[in-house]
């Protein structure tokens, strides 16, 4: 008997590693394929927003492979970051931010 709970033990501990590992590449995902972390500014609806968190459980794996953007919520810029966030669903655009190296 003990040996069969060792065993489940054994691989809830890899399935929560898994699912761990999933999780951040997803993320990864989003940063380098999307441009989007919890900090990006993205623009929806004629307004910015500063994403708070992105749902990466949301995106979808499509026929050719590549997932579908995530669904993201943020605050509007410029208002408190305690503010409650706002879901903006999967129609979002990254806002590009003005390049400061050359000034």
């Amino acid at each position: 008997m003990y040996y069969a709970d060792d065993l489940e033990n054994i691989l809830l501990r890899k399935i929560q590693k898994a699912e761990q590992d999933l999780l951040q590449l997803k993320l990864d995902y989003c940063r380098f394929v999307f441009g989007l972390s919890h900090r990006s500014r993205v623009r929806c609806a004629d307004s910015v927003y500063r994403v708070t968190t992105v749902d990466v459980d949301t995106m979808e794996q499509r026929e050719d492979g590549r997932f579908s953007t995530p669904v993201v919520h943020g605050v509007p810029l410029g208002a408190d970051l305690r503010s409650t966030p706002v879901s903006l669903g999967r129609d979002w655009e990254l806002e590009s931010t003005p390049d400061t190296r050359s000034a």
